[in-house]
């Protein structure tokens, strides 16, 4: 295991411009892949949960898991956006494979950066959605308040969200994977067969989880802030 990000392969487009296929793009499309198929399994099998009259099995896991956030996503950013909870169900979903993938061997994709701005700014784009959308006048005057030279300031503000919730995200993830990756560079061979067990249980799972939680909540936080007066 090693905390640098490896190149598959590279793709030479023009003579000026190559396209790299690193491990990060490689676990996102796998962890894109096994989520699409669960989710056309799902709905596959939905077609007959409606003619059930006893849930069982995994209609139960997926109404509870989809019933439960929605609940969690109301008290967190209210009903106005509560349209906007598949999207931050999926976002939960994802960066929950994304932070725990490390058990496999593989490297967690939130690790690099590039993964977690992305993630970030689409957060942003639905901030700014929500705001215009629920209360556009208010929402653009905000950027001019208290006066108007305030401009650059607010949207400064506005800009800083979306990069402090991907270094947070990946400083943390980035953190675990260099600690596991010196362990196994510098361990004895004996210590490698016991020790990295309760280190990975925390950096991968415990820290993974919890990390993946506050990004989505922070960030439906924000959804549900631009969307109120």
């Amino acid at each position: 295991m090693d905390f640098g990000i490896y190149v598959f392969r590279a793709v030479k487009i023009t003579d000026n411009i190559t396209i790299y296929i690193t491990e990060t793009i490689v676990v996102m499309w796998v962890l894109m892949a096994l989520m699409s198929a669960f989710a056309i399994i799902v709905k596959v099998k939905s077609k007959k949960w409606e003619v059930m009259c006893k849930p069982s099995g995994l209609q139960n896991v997926v109404e509870f898991a989809v019933s439960s956030f929605e609940n969690f996503f109301r008290n967190s950013a209210g009903e106005k956006v509560l349209h906007l909870a598949p999207w931050g169900f999926t976002l939960f979903v994802f960066l929950i494979l994304a932070n725990t993938v490390g058990v496999t061997g593989m490297r967690p994709p939130t690790a690099d950066w590039s993964m977690t701005f992305p993630l970030a700014f689409v957060s942003l784009i639905m901030f700014q959605y929500a705001g215009i959308k629920h209360r556009p006048k208010n929402y653009v005057k905000k950027f001019f308040e208290p006066v108007f030279v305030f401009f650059p300031i607010n949207i400064l503000g506005e800009l800083s969200k979306p990069v402090a919730l991907s270094f947070r995200l990946f400083g943390n993830v980035l953190g675990g994977v260099i600690l596991l990756s010196i362990l196994y560079g510098m361990a004895p061979f004996v210590l490698r067969l016991g020790l990295p067990v309760p280190l990975h249980a925390y950096f991968d799972i415990a820290a993974g989880i919890l990390q993946a939680f506050i990004f989505t909540v922070l960030s439906i936080t924000f959804v549900g802030l631009a969307a109120e007066d």
